[in-house]
């Protein structure tokens, strides 16, 4: 082999994906490594393609015939990817490419693409995943304004007033916590995708943090402080998603953590002139070092007091998309501390 045709095989054993080209005979003129491990086959130069992709489908039908690369319409120039097995039962993903001088002449190269199906197995599980615990969720109020909508339907002249509004407040609780539930599954595919839209303005961070934390207030009995060192410069963010940010740290500090809930706001000790400091601190059992790295991960969940598991996600994407930072810390007191680091609106020149 010559010093070009040396560096292109070193180039095809470096790809994840294996490669096997064929050339007007069906004869395999060159495979990578990947290949070569994926296919099971050892020195295959010089062996038929049908021999080299000894693949059959669900049926037992082969890939060879039913692929048929070197026959069919003259205007095909490529196969869609497809499922197949190898002799073992494991499953392959195959495509390929068909090259032709013209149209009008026969097919002169064949160049397949075969790469392991398990991250398609493993999405595929993801996404059963992900239909599972948004039923779930989605099932759990609707279940509840379901039952009471239905009592009230049927005893509605059994019932007195004060019966009737608790119900009704009971359904608009559970409605508020599906629309709050479709708003984050729509922020996540927001995310995911890139196409968060932000408004982004300066805004006051201390005043938005009192206002959160006297709506929260309302629906739980623990102690939530607020210490303001110095006066924060103004931060540049949506204030809309800043509330978001607010609203899920403080509930993942109450509703995972333990006594009271300490907020503490000041500008950030290393770059005090850029970010302004937020921490959030509970007194739970903390979260432990080996886990830190998956709890900003979708639908992560720890102990068993509920929740959707998108909070953290969501509050990683969005105070990234503002060009913050979130870290995960033990709080000085015990239990876990989230410090969030956010971009000041003005920057003052060196």
């Amino acid at each position: 082999m010559d010093s070009d045709g040396a560096e292109l095989q070193r180039l095809l054993d470096a790809l994840p994906d294996g490669v096997v080209v064929a050339d007007e005979t069906g004869a395999v003129v060159t495979l990578n490594s990947a290949a070569r491990h994926l296919l099971g086959v050892g020195d295959a130069v010089g062996k038929h393609l049908s021999d080299v992709l000894s693949l059959q489908d669900n049926a037992g039908n082969d890939w060879f015939g039913c692929a048929a690369p070197y026959s069919g319409l003259s205007t095909r120039t490529a196969l869609t990817e497809q499922s197949w097995f190898l002799p073992d039962g494991t499953e392959v993903l195959l495509t390929a490419s068909l090259q032709r001088p013209s149209p009008s002449e026969p097919v002169s190269r064949v160049s397949v693409c075969v790469r392991s199906a398990r991250a398609r197995a493993r999405l595929d599980r993801e996404r059963s995943d992900l239909v599972a615990t948004v039923a779930h969720e989605l099932r759990s109020p609707l279940t509840g304004v379901k039952g009471f909508v239905a009592t009230l339907l049927a005893r509605w002249d059994r019932l007195n007033d004060d019966q009737k509004k608790l119900m009704l407040q009971t359904v608009n609780v559970d409605a508020d916590r599906l629309t709050r539930l479709i708003a984050e599954l729509l922020d996540v595919a927001r995310i995911d995708t890139g196409r968060l839209s932000l408004y982004p303005r300066p805004v006051d961070l201390v005043t938005h943090v009192q206002r959160v934390m006297d709506s929260v207030r309302a629906g739980t009995g623990r102690e939530l402080a607020l210490t303001v060192e110095g006066e924060p410069p103004p931060i540049l963010a949506d204030p809309d998603k800043l509330a978001q940010v607010l609203h899920n740290l403080i509930d993942n500090a109450i509703r995972h953590g333990e006594g009271d809930v300490r907020i503490f706001v000041g500008a950030d000790p290393e770059e005090p002139a850029r970010e302004v400091l937020l921490l959030v601190d509970d007194e739970g059992d903390g979260i432990s070092p080996e886990i830190r790295s998956r709890v900003f991960t979708k639908f992560w969940k720890h102990g068993t007091r509920g929740g959707s598991g998108l909070g953290m996600y969501i509050i990683h994407g969005l105070v990234t998309a503002h060009g913050g930072s979130v870290e995960i810390d033990d709080a000085p007191g015990g239990g876990a501390r989230l410090a969030i680091r956010w971009p000041v609106a003005e920057v003052p020149e060196d």
